[in-house]
């Protein structure tokens, strides 16, 4: 056996040898290559942008008012007291616990005065909608029902503590 192991050892050894003489060969070409990329100019860098210096302006108009702040003219308090108000005593109707943007419209039932608009919650039940039935969760009270489009006027605060009113439509969902 150990005939045989030297044999291998041997063999392993040429094996290593050649190996390493094939890698030492053969370099001079790569030197040359290297030498020759170093040697080529590269490509011009774009100039630097130009930095535009800063003008500063003097705002010649400080006694004038604030254009931010509330004109003295307006009182406030006066337009919260005056303006339109939600009803926070009345119960709240099943459509005002959804956006009014989840709601769909898909149909209508009656004709004239009498006509009631079917509306689609996002849990998919279908609810009737009379004139003057509220929805939405900003106050909407229902003013009119046509065939394809429910009317209603939303109550939105106006910034200053008081509100406004908006107008907004549901149309009737063609699929």
């Amino acid at each position: 056996m150990s005939m045989r192991s030297n044999t291998m050892r041997l063999l392993l050894l040429l094996t290593a040898l050649l190996a390493v003489g094939g890698c030492t060969r053969g370099s001079s070409d790569l030197r040359q290559w290297v030498a020759q990329q170093k040697a080529r100019k590269g490509a011009p860098l774009p100039p630097l942008p130009v930095i535009k210096t800063f003008e500063s302006f003097i705002y010649k108009d400080q006694a004038l008012r604030d254009p931010f702040a509330p004109s003295p003219a307006e009182d406030t308090n006066k337009n919260v007291k005056s303006g339109p108000r939600p009803d926070q005593n009345r119960p709240r109707q099943p459509l005002e616990a959804f956006a009014l943007d989840s709601l769909k419209m898909v149909g209508t039932i009656g004709v004239g005065k009498n006509m009631e608009a079917l509306i689609k919650d996002p849990g998919g039940v279908i609810h009737q909608v009379h004139k003057n039935n509220y929805m939405g969760q900003n106050y909407g009270r229902v003013t009119d029902i046509a065939e394809d489009r429910v009317k209603l006027v939303e109550l939105v605060p106006n910034g200053s503590g008081g509100w406004m009113e908006r107008k907004a439509s549901i149309a009737l969902d063609e699929q």
